[in-house]
C-alpha cells in the first residue's frame, strides 16, 4: 500500500510527476520537502539546470540557481542511496551542509554523485514526463512545477 504521507505529487508543464520519498534514508531533507510543498514554496517554480543525460535541476524561487528558502540549510545526510534514472537528490554548493530547498532528478545513472549528495527519494509514476523537461543553463522558457502536494493533503 501506498504511504500517502511520504508520495508527493508534483504536478509540471509537461505532466504529473509521483515521487516516492525515502525518510529512512534522509529524514530531515524529506521533511523540509514536505514543509516547503505544504507552504507552496514550489509553485511556479522553473526547472532552471537541465542537462541531457544527467538531470533536471529546480527549486529555486529566483529561477538563477543562486535563491532558496527562507529556511536555514540543511546538515548533509549523505546516505546509501544511487544516482540512478529516477533519484530525486539534493542541490548544494561547495559546501556539504548547504542544501535548501533546490533538488534535481536524474535522467540517467550518475553514480559519481553517490555519497556525495543527499537522495531523499525516487520517482515511481512519470519519469517519461521527467525526460520532457527543456533542456538548458539556463533554459530558455522553461518548464516548472505548477504545484507539488504531498498526497496525504489531496
Amino acid at each position: 500500500m501506498e504511504d500517502l504521507e511520504n508520495t508527493l505529487i508534483m504536478e509540471t508543464t509537461v505532466g504529473t510527476v509521483k515521487i516516492k520519498l525515502r525518510p529512512d534514508l534522509a529524514p530531515n531533507h524529506v521533511a523540509r520537502i514536505k514543509e516547503l510543498s505544504r507552504e507552496k514554496f514550489y509553485d511556479d517554480v522553473v526547472f532552471h539546470r537541465v542537462i541531457d543525460g544527467f538531470m533536471a535541476q529546480g527549486g529555486d524561487p529566483t529561477g538563477t540557481g543562486t535563491g532558496g528558502s527562507d529556511k536555514p540549510d540543511l546538515a548533509a545526510e549523505f546516505n546509501d542511496g544511487k544516482h540512478v534514472r529516477g533519484t530525486c537528490s539534493m542541490a548544494r554548493s561547495m559546501n556539504p551542509d548547504s542544501a535548501n530547498s533546490q533538488f534535481f532528478i536524474c535522467f540517467d545513472n550518475a553514480g559519481f554523485l553517490d555519497g556525495q549528495y543527499t537522495v531523499w527519494g525516487e520517482v515511481i509514476e512519470g519519469m517519461d514526463d521527467v525526460d520532457n523537461i527543456k533542456r538548458g543553463e539556463p533554459v530558455i522558457d522553461p518548464d516548472k512545477i505548477l504545484t507539488s502536494r504531498v498526497a496525504a493533503d489531496l
